[in-house]
């Protein structure tokens, strides 16, 4: 029945000041946007932000609802693999972003560092511990 994932979404409060931060910030390349929403194209995934207003009409009719449940905060973590953590880690860093940990290796075999985007969403880039670069 379900056979491939082809998008995620980020339920956002403040979709300019999210959208600056994954164009500018993390580099990633716009596809569209409008008044609610910004999409950007990942491989053969699209990743998108959505206005949570928008995404409580969108999903439910008893919108209210879910938009209280939508604000509540960070309700999953994205991972994405990155050619090199510790590099990655050192090019977000001075871009402002702030990690809630740094490189770390971990015992299920990939190097992991965890950050947030400006409105709480976690991310984790990662690596396989095969392939660090050589120090």
């Amino acid at each position: 029945m379900v056979r491939d994932i082809i998008a995620s979404v980020l339920f956002v409060r403040d979709l300019g000041r999210c959208l600056t931060f994954y164009r500018d910030t993390l580099g990633l390349e716009m596809q569209n946007s409008d008044a609610h929403s910004a999409a950007f194209k990942m491989k053969d995934i699209y990743f998108l932000l959505l206005d949570s207003s928008a995404a409580a009409s969108l999903i439910d009719s008893e919108e209210d609802e879910l938009k209280t449940k939508i604000e509540g905060g960070p309700r999953g973590l994205l991972a994405a693999e990155v050619e090199d953590v510790d590099a990655a880690y050192e090019e977000l860093s001075a871009k402002g972003v702030t990690f809630r940990r740094p490189p770390t290796d971990q015992p299920w075999g990939k190097r992991t560092a965890h950050f947030a985007d400006p409105e709480g969403n976690l991310w984790e880039i990662n690596q396989p511990i095969e392939s660090k670069p050589e120090e």
